[in-house]
């Protein structure tokens, strides 16, 4: 039976944060903006959102997959970003899908396309609908939608363990993916932290980005080739390590967010599961010493699967805000050799920039103890934290870019600047902005922002919240970085992606869409329109 996912917030229906973690966390919220408690808002039952009727009516030869039922159409709706959270919380749904359809194979979602475009319909490619971006979100100016929900089409189909690779489907859910490999020698390890809800397909639709902090950063990195039904057929590319036979057709469909198909296949890149571990942390005087022991790390060509520096107030408990150290979190695995060369030499360079190190000598549980296990655990339950605050009137949201490294410390000054005078302008009361790297490259680390404070009770809390986001992602775009590093762009970033891609190539991607999309209805609004 399918475990029911929350219609409102992030995670299933049966979860949530135990008392014992929302005291602390709601108590050091209420001291650090000087208030006595909250007032807690009920989160919204299904039946109290009132969706406006159905615009299609399904054929016979298609009732079996597509459903049109209240909560169906609720769940669909939104992705699981702040903004979607506060607007459930509103009872606020003005668009939602139609129709959702379920297909079970690439025959089904023809059948689907075919019905979508002979009645003027909008069709929405939909995962696991872990989107922060609008980018599985019906727009207001769509007359018909029909969303594609690939959740069953979820199986590992064939391993080739002489070339360390799979063919899965692209409904499949992260963990049934290493499920699947669990008998093997063989892992997938692309975690990020919607893992546990999002699928294949749109990992690789979305580009995101996951576990390797070096190296096998983005989904990019492990595509082998991938299968896709769109509007004028089917497409397969063929699988090869490597070709240079002309522009990549697997780029074209990495990052397309459902533009030009539906990805139902793809052959993916395997490694063998680790089975040596170094780990540590490192504290660091302030974030720019551990940035430039950071720097130095991923030009020397050590490649950890695990480089992410955080300011301490954000990674450790009881850290006061005014604390302005950094934590390094470093890690290196292998399936084949020990790493101590490679962590001995690592902790050199953070030593020549000042750095202490706390090394584990359980190699084995290393990830998972110390200020390493401390981040980790803070960073898998923190999206189960936003249904809280927006119930308390708390802002909380974040967003991410990339800057090479030679700029990046005016770049990371000017946005953290910004970002504090955005919020004090529009919420009236001080906030608080810190930073961290999530990824990093020899020429320069992707800077992932995380912002708070509270909502002016007398002002639309929503508009606060869009007027902070878009002013602070807007910035990132205007003082040379990318609006997004791995959230996809959708229809929150598009403004933002419009000013940051050339418009030639927007024109060439049009292109390519009238071959496959000639009818316009595949997500229009998100990277371009048709």
């Amino acid at each position: 039976m399918r475990r029911q996912k929350k219609f409102y917030a992030w995670g299933y229906a049966d979860e949530d944060l135990t008392p014992d973690e929302i005291r602390p966390w709601e108590a050091e919220i209420a001291q650090r903006y000087g208030l006595s408690g909250f007032d807690v808002k009920p989160p919204p039952k299904a039946d109290e959102i009132e969706l406006r009727k159905s615009r299609v009516e399904v054929p016979s030869a298609l009732q079996a997959m597509v459903r049109t039922d209240h909560l169906t159409r609720l769940e669909h709706s939104y992705g699981k970003a702040g903004f979607d959270t506060l607007r459930m919380f509103m009872r606020s749904v003005p668009n939602p899908p139609d129709a959702v359809a379920f297909p079970e194979t690439e025959e089904d979602i023809a059948k689907i396309l075919d019905w979508c475009g002979r009645i003027g319909a909008k069709a929405i490619p939909y995962g696991g609908g872990s989107s922060v971006v609008k980018g599985i979100e019906p727009s207001a100016a769509f007359d018909r939608v029909v969303t594609i929900s690939t959740r069953h089409m979820d199986k590992v189909l064939e391993v080739d363990a002489v070339s360390q690779a799979a063919r899965i489907q692209g409904g499949i859910y992260g963990p049934a993916i290493e499920d699947a490999l669990r008998d093997t020698p063989f892992t997938m390890r692309h975690y990020m932290q919607a893992y546990r809800c999002s699928t294949l397909g749109g990992w690789i639709a979305t580009r995101s980005g996951g576990h390797y902090a070096t190296l096998y950063t983005h989904i990019d990195d492990f595509v082998e080739s991938t299968r896709v039904v769109t509007p004028e057929g089917t497409l397969e590319t063929r699988r090869l390590p490597g070709s240079g036979a002309g522009p990549s057709p697997d780029r074209m469909f990495i990052g397309s967010e459902g533009i030009l198909g539906i990805i139902t296949e793809a052959w993916v890149r395997l490694r063998k599961k680790p089975t040596f571990r170094a780990s540590a942390s490192v504290r660091f005087r302030d974030f720019h010493a551990g940035a430039d022991a950071v720097r130095d790390i991923t030009q020397a060509g050590l490649y950890p699967a695990n480089c992410r520096l955080l300011e301490a107030r954000e990674a450790l408990p009881g850290i006061p805000w005014s604390n302005e150290e950094a934590v390094l979190v470093l890690a290196f695995e292998s399936p084949d050799h020990p790493l101590d060369a490679w962590m001995k030499r690592a902790l050199e360079i953070c030593a020549a920039h000042g750095g202490v190190a706390d090394q584990s000598d359980d190699d084995e549980n290393a990830h998972r103890s110390g200020a390493a296990g401390a981040w980790r655990n803070k960073f898998i339950r923190a999206p189960h934290y936003g249904e809280h605050a927006v119930a308390r009137g708390i802002l909380s949201s974040t967003f991410e870019t990339s800057m090479t490294w030679e700029r990046y410390r005016d770049f990371h000054a000017k946005i953290t600047k910004l970002t504090k005078e955005t919020i004090k302008a529009v919420t009236g009361r001080e906030g608080t902005v810190t930073c961290r790297f999530t990824h990093v490259y020899p020429d320069g680390p992707c800077l992932y922002f995380t912002f708070g404070g509270l909502f002016d009770p007398k002002k639309d809390a929503l508009a606060q919240f869009m007027e902070i986001l878009s002013t602070c992602t807007a910035a990132t775009v205007e003082h040379g970085g990318t609006t997004t590093h791995h959230h996809a762009v959708g229809r929150f970033h598009r403004p933002f992606y419009d000013r940051q891609r050339p418009e030639l190539f927007a024109r060439a991607l049009r292109g390519a869409k009238r071959e496959l999309d000639p009818k316009g209805m595949m997500n229009p609004g998100v990277l371009i329109d048709p």
